[in-house]
């Protein structure tokens, strides 16, 4: 992991944003507070944070708002914090580009793995990294993932995708035809097998298909379910 990642820690109780303030410095990370969700789209959209760590019910803004008004300029990694009782907001969050969640109470290690996680999965592509330059860039019809410039174009046009987003289209495109299911998904994309929730897929899957449709309807296509399994990326004329 690099050094001098900078996370915000938005919390409006104060117990919560000290206990994962203590945890995260632990990792040597860079902590910085916010207490409403108002304070908090502020600093985010004037500082380069490396991951935002977001409570879903706060004054001022809520944690949906917020991430939605964020997504239009940055695609910080987001993770959500939320209630156990709160699973419409949940899938509003993911609608909005949360990347990621954690339900209240949470172990404060299960944040740091969170964490670490969603930070590896950030900061590196991890897909042919030590093949050559040509290798880092999957062209098929109406889709094109240039892994060095990490960036997405459908028919031509740029795919604004949030970075979970962006993981697993990469994933999916890597092995053409392949079935996953979401289990596996929930392991390689998300890089944790304990603590997931299957409907993180189902969403974020969702969220993928209409950002590519709102470009191109046949990329769109590309990403398929297959019912009862899982999903696979599929191209008819390779």
């Amino acid at each position: 992991m690099e050094q001098d990642i900078k996370i915000l820690v938005v919390d409006d109780e104060e117990r919560i944003r000290r206990l994962l303030k203590m945890y995260l410095e632990r990792e040597e990370f860079i902590i910085e507070e916010a207490e409403n969700g108002r304070d908090a789209l502020e600093m985010a959209l004037q500082n380069d944070y490396d991951l935002i760590l977001l409570d879903l019910m706060m004054p001022e803004m809520d944690g949906v708002e917020v991430c939605e008004e964020l997504r239009k300029e940055k695609t910080t990694p987001v993770i959500m914090l939320t209630a156990k009782g709160e699973e419409a907001n949940r899938v509003q969050g993911f609608e909005v580009g949360t990347d990621d969640y954690i339900v209240k109470p949470f172990s404060p290690r299960e944040v740091v793995l969170r964490v670490k996680a969603l930070l590896r999965r950030a900061q590196t592509s991890s897909f042919d990294h030590t093949d050559t330059q040509a290798k880092n860039i999957l062209v098929f019809p109406h889709l094109t993932i240039d892994h060095d410039a990490h960036r997405v174009t459908a028919d031509g046009q740029e795919v604004n995708l949030t970075p979970k987003e962006y993981e697993l289209l990469c994933f999916l495109a890597k092995s053409p035809d392949k079935v996953f299911n979401r289990e596996q998904l929930l392991k390689e994309v998300w890089q944790y097998e304990f603590f997931g929730d299957l409907r993180t897929v189902d969403t974020h899957v969702k969220r993928l298909r209409e950002k590519l449709n709102n470009v191109s309807k046949e990329a769109s296509k590309m990403i398929v379910t297959v019912w009862g399994v899982g999903y696979k990326f599929e191209v008819d004329d390779l």
